[in-house]
């Protein structure tokens, strides 16, 4: 395992991007969501394609396809020069079944590029935990690109679009991320470290196999994580988790999304609310947290670089990408 930071290189103008199902099937009736994502892309600059397994209909039971057989796919497109970047259709219940099927070595040849949220968290955090490639938890490709931000208003669509356009292609840091009004100081206070994080019940599960982060690996952390669905006990109980690991002992700051169809929460203003219970769980740990960030399955999705250093100021309702998440490099084979 390694703490070296493995940038992908920066996408350029007609770069061909995939869309490929890593977990989820593709239902038919979001075809027109796909097509809505692809169209995206492509103003962003890319060429697109689709993998093969994102076929409307196929399925195996809750997945696109076997474990196997998706990272069969993913693998072909690791090792592929020609596809520069990697975006999941959706999220699921399937990246489990395959972490130990994963062509380590293609990705450390070629790292590239793999966007998505949800359990395409678990691809961010392995990956990252073994070859320190940025993992770009962001937007999937269907319900992000293709439904949220198409319900969002015009301004908003196009401040995503730029934001993900420069993620992708320039090699300079972003800087500041768009606060909206959602954003909540939980507790005040300043931070700087790199990103660690994704859905809390996949940092949870990533954790408890063999391809999990080192615990020394979040000294100094901004850990940030998101939940939707289950119970708010559950999310407690998984927050007591990283506190029995000594993650919350060794992190410098916390960064919450926004929480999506979460029963047992109370209404704003009453109790439990997320607030409460996540400083219920740090007890006398003074870190700052920033919540109902933009960051989930509520809606559109501010980019995440996983690895890449973030500077919080939770009192001033602000986060800063201090890295770039690409860089320039030759492209293997060309």
């Amino acid at each position: 395992m390694t703490a070296t930071l493995l940038r992908p290189r920066a996408l350029a103008p007609g770069d061909l991007v995939v869309v490929a199902s890593l977990s989820g099937p593709l239902h038919a009736a979001y075809e027109t969501d796909l097509a809505q994502a692809v169209g995206v892309l492509e103003r962003m600059g890319f060429r697109v394609r689709r993998a093969p397994l994102l076929e409307a209909g196929r399925r195996r039971w809750w997945s696109a396809a076997r474990p196997a057989e998706i990272a069969a796919e993913l693998n072909g497109l690791l090792r592929d020069p020609e596809v520069r970047a990697i975006v999941a259709h959706d999220g699921g219940q399937t990246v489990l079944g395959y972490l130990d099927l994963i062509d380590v070595g293609a990705v450390l040849a070629d790292p590239k590029p793999i966007l998505g949220y949800s359990d395409i968290s678990l691809l961010h955090l392995v990956l990252h935990a073994r070859t320190g490639l940025v993992g770009f938890h962001a937007d999937l490709a269907t319900p992000g690109l293709g439904g949220a931000w198409q319900r969002a208003a015009p301004a908003r669509r196009e401040q995503l679009e730029r934001l993900y356009r420069a993620l992708l292609t320039s090699t300079d840091p972003i800087g500041a991320l768009p606060a909206s009004p959602s954003w909540e100081c939980w507790r005040p206070g300043r931070a700087e470290g790199p990103l660690l994080g994704g859905v809390i019940n996949r940092i949870v599960l990533a954790q408890a196999t063999p391809f999990g982060l080192p615990v020394e690996r979040f000294d100094g952390a901004v850990l940030f994580w998101e939940e939707m669905g289950g119970h708010a006990s559950y999310v407690w109980s998984y927050l007591h988790v990283l506190r029995h690991c000594g993650i919350l002992d060794r992190i410098a700051g916390m960064v919450v999304g926004t929480p999506h169809a979460i029963d047992g929460l109370a209404p704003a203003g009453g109790s439990p609310g997320l607030a409460e219970i996540v400083l219920d769980v740090l007890g006398d740990r003074d870190i700052p947290v920033l919540g109902n960030v933009d960051v989930g399955h509520a809606g559109p999705n501010l980019p995440m670089p996983v690895g890449v250093r973030a500077a919080l100021d939770a009192g001033r309702r602000t986060l800063s990408l201090l890295e770039p998440a690409t860089e320039v490099a030759a492209v293997p084979g060309r």
